[in-house]
Order: C-alpha cells, then structure tokens, then sequence
C-alpha cells in the first residue's frame, strides 16, 4: 500500500517534493538528489514533461526514484497521448509497483520547447482518474476485462485562488467523482487565502497537500507573477528576495511558510516545489522544521 495514503489516513502531516527528469539520460543529479531526501519525504512527485517541454518521461524516472529508496507519484498527462496510450501507461507503472498517481491536464504545447508539437487531449484530468478508477475495479474504460489489477492512490491539482476558487471547489468535486483521492495546490503565499480555501473545502473529505515553491530571485518571482497563472506573490515577499541573498532568502520564506501551514493546520501536508534546484528541497525542509 501506498506510504502516502497511510500517512493522510492516520492524519500525520505529509510531506512530497516535485522532482522534474532532466531533458537527456544523465539521471546522476537526479538521483543525488533523491539521495538527499530518502526518509525525509513521503513521496517524490515526479512531473510528465512539465511545462510542455520534452524530457525523460514521468514513469521512466519514477523508477529511478523507486531504486533510490523514495516512493514515487507518477505524473500522467493527458496533453501528450490518447487514451490507449494513457491507460497502457498506467498499466506499466502497475506493473513497477508505483502506487501513487497526479493526474493533470497539461498546459499546450506552444508554451514548451517544441511549439509545432500536436496536442492530444484526448483525456483531461478527470478522465484519467477515471480510467485509472476502472483500472481498480477489473477494467479499462471501455469495460474490457483486466488479465491482473491494479491499485492506485490517485489524485490531482488544484488552484486556490481569490478570483476563481469557486470554480476550482467545483472542479476538486469532479476529480472526486472520478475518484481523485487527495489533492496538490498550485504554489500558496497568501495564508488567508488557504485558510479560506480550507475552509470551503473542509466538508470534502479528502486532503490536501499545499504547494511551497523556491523563490530563487526576485526576478524569477515577478516572471512568475506575469506567466503562471493561480501564482500571485506578495511585493513584500519580492522585496525581501531583492534585499538578501536570493537562494538563502527564498529557502527562508518557504520554511516560514511550511511551518505557519503547519502550525495552523491550513493542510494536511506540502509540496515542495524547489524547481530546478531539488538539490535544495533538504534545506528548504530543514528550514520548515519537517
């Protein structure tokens, strides 16, 4: 069974960090860095070609974070292939043994380095919870019986944000539906507002693990406040960043925000998003008190 799931079902505070395969087949920084957070971390969340960029792909990558020691949560992305391919993709990492699952969308294709690429979109994120559902109970979608099962702890993302959270709460009550099992957040600053997120979302029943992102300058702040949509990072945050040192700051303010989520019991757990610098995620929880 999952660690994951058994750690939100006995209600301690889970933690996950976000490692992205490298575009090539040098996996040795990779897996220093699962080195420096074996024990530490619940799960390694490991992305499918984030940002729609062409790398090593989710499940291949899951599999060298297995043999480093680290449980992995593969990333499906339903921007890149149809649904045979989704649900053979599913199959394979039933056959590994990864048991946890992050169903997503994906963002198209003209934003990653291979613009002329064709979007699929065949499954959106609840139509791989949805297959990954019957996936569970014998089948494939169509219905067809499985030779061997298997079992996922399947969940996916959400945005809090002031102007669209009622959307997003309706969006979190599909992907239950689907069978969505917890949930990830984009990255949080604002408190409040993931207190108020919590607390429109308490009756759900299913938790949620709140997203701390590295901020690595205060350029790479403001870039983020023009770019990722659900992202909005105070100015007191990106003065702080500019009147520091960046790296040492940015580690600061996540383990501030690590600790106030978990003090005041905004989510059942994070997830560390040091993006591109995972060697980093050990001082970020360091910083945080995890």
């Amino acid at each position: 069974m999952s660690m994951l799931r058994e750690v939100l079902k006995i209600g301690s505070f889970a933690v996950t960090a976000e490692f992205a395969p490298p575009k090539g087949t040098n996996m040795d920084h990779m897996r220093v860095c699962v080195s420096l957070v074996k024990g530490r971390i619940h799960a390694a969340n490991v992305t499918d070609f984030q940002s729609a960029v062409m790398r090593i792909s989710s499940l291949t990558a899951c599999k060298v974070v297995m043999d480093g020691g680290v449980e992995p949560v593969i990333q499906i992305t339903g921007r890149d292939r149809n649904r045979i391919a989704i649900q053979g993709e599913l199959l394979s990492a039933g056959v590994l043994g990864i048991k946890n699952l992050l169903a997503v969308t994906g963002d198209h294709p003209k934003t990653g380095d291979h613009p002329n690429a064709k979007a699929v979109y065949d499954l959106d994120s609840v139509g791989i919870l949805q297959a990954a559902t019957a996936f569970m109970n014998g089948t494939d979608m169509e219905g067809n019986s499985l030779n061997g099962r298997v079992e996922f702890f399947p969940g996916a993302a959400v945005s809090p944000t002031w102007e669209t959270m009622g959307p997003q709460i309706m969006k979190m009550r599909k992907k239950i539906a689907a069978g969505a099992r917890f949930f990830q957040t984009q990255a949080v600053f604002d408190l409040d507002l993931l207190a108020e997120f919590r607390e429109r979302t308490a009756g759900l029943g299913v938790p949620v693990l709140a997203g701390v992102v590295l901020l690595k300058s205060a350029k790479g702040a403001r870039f983020m406040n023009r770019n990722i949509p659900g992202i909005s990072i105070p100015d007191s945050l990106i003065d702080r960043l500019e009147a520091g040192e960046h790296m040492v700051e940015g580690i600061r303010v996540a383990g501030e925000l690590i600790r106030a989520i978990r003090e005041r019991r905004l989510a059942e757990g994070i997830h560390v998003m040091a993006v591109g610098a995972e060697e980093r995620i050990g001082q970020i929880l360091d910083a945080g008190g995890v």
